[in-house]
């Protein structure tokens, strides 16, 4: 197989550990998912680099581009985040035609992967009934975008669980229909290992106890004075024991939400949102970047709306850096 410089910019700070700059180990395949601000974070890095990623998990998300750099359209349309202002949500009110249309040209500019690149992705989406930040008819507004370029059957959507806006686990957080921090949620329900089911699958089963390690490594390798661009100093990759050797495993990116850096809850996103047990058995390497806050972004979320750079949901954005550090055979 042919190999390819995985561009990805990474970042953060919350576990104790040394910090070391990023090994270089080699991913055969790379995925990404995230909640909330993360999600659109995944969105918009799926799509940009088409023919890196083989698929994504999208929790609470919407389409490519949504918020076309307007911080009150990012907290209006494309979710419900603005004290000052009344929710806008309705269904069809992102206008995914006119998403379609940015994606199509930012494609024919050569600022993002074609997308027939995307025809060959595996997606999985998930939106709680109960969503009070991204209601569900964003969500859907992603799927529409999504059947533009994939085939239903490429795709998944789990949209009929009495939930909040946060990451549902099965195991750890609040009640399902809680809405507050850390935003992860007990649902009886585990999002990470359905969308890494989904996308990789099936795997093997996940591990009682974890037996792999977490690496804190230096952001500032990825873009320099992170904390200057909303990110932290630091990010965390956790390596399965099968992995430690090198070649052969595959990457998984996965974005936190707003009000989810360490500085708001540590390392709980890390250590919490159920990724890591599906690692250990499967030859997965887990990557966490992490954010911080700015004046322009006091939530620590991902840049979504043009809140350090124009070209955010582009290749040439600040935050996407060719890093030899990572690679796909």
């Amino acid at each position: 197989m042919r190999k390819l410089w995985l561009c990805i910019l990474l970042w953060t700070g919350a576990a104790q550990a040394q910090v070391v700059p990023l090994p270089a180990l080699r991913a055969q395949q790379v995925s990404v998912s995230g909640l909330s601000s993360g999600a659109y974070m995944a969105v918009q890095f799926e799509v940009a680099f088409s023919r890196t990623v083989i698929g994504a998990g999208i929790i609470a998300g919407g389409p490519y581009f949504c918020a076309q750099g307007s911080v009150f359209t990012a907290t209006t349309t494309c979710s419900c985040n603005e004290e000052l202002f009344s929710c806008r949500v309705r269904p069809g009110g992102t206008r995914v035609q006119n998403l379609i249309a940015i994606t199509d040209w930012f494609a024919a500019m050569q600022t993002i992967d074609p997308t027939s690149a995307l025809a060959g992705h595996r997606i999985w989406m998930f939106s709680g009934t109960l969503d009070s930040v991204v209601p569900q008819a964003v969500s859907n507004d992603l799927l529409t975008y999504y059947r533009h370029y994939i085939d239903a059957n490429r795709i998944a959507y789990k949209r009929n669980l009495a939930a909040e806006h946060a990451m549902p686990t099965d195991s750890y957080g609040n009640a399902c229909s809680v809405l507050g921090s850390p935003y992860i949620n007990n649902c009886n329900y585990d999002a990470a290992g359905e969308l890494l089911n989904w996308i990789y699958g099936p795997l093997a089963a996940r591990s009682a106890s974890l037996a792999g390690r977490f690496i804190a490594f230096d952001q500032s390798e990825f873009i320099a004075l992170p904390t200057w661009h909303g990110m932290a100093d630091v990010g965390y990759l956790y390596i399965p024991p099968s992995c430690e050797s090198g070649g052969g495993c595959r990457l998984h990116v996965a974005f936190h939400g707003c009000q989810q850096s360490p500085d708001h809850i540590g390392a709980q996103f890390v250590r919490r949102a159920g990724y890591n047990a599906w690692a250990d058995n499967n030859r997965l390497l887990i990557l966490y970047p992490q954010t911080s806050a700015t004046l322009a972004n006091p939530k620590a979320c991902w840049d979504w709306w043009a809140h350090d750079d124009t070209r955010y949901a582009q290749k040439q954005a600040a935050r996407w850096r060719p890093s030899s550090a990572w690679w796909t055979a």
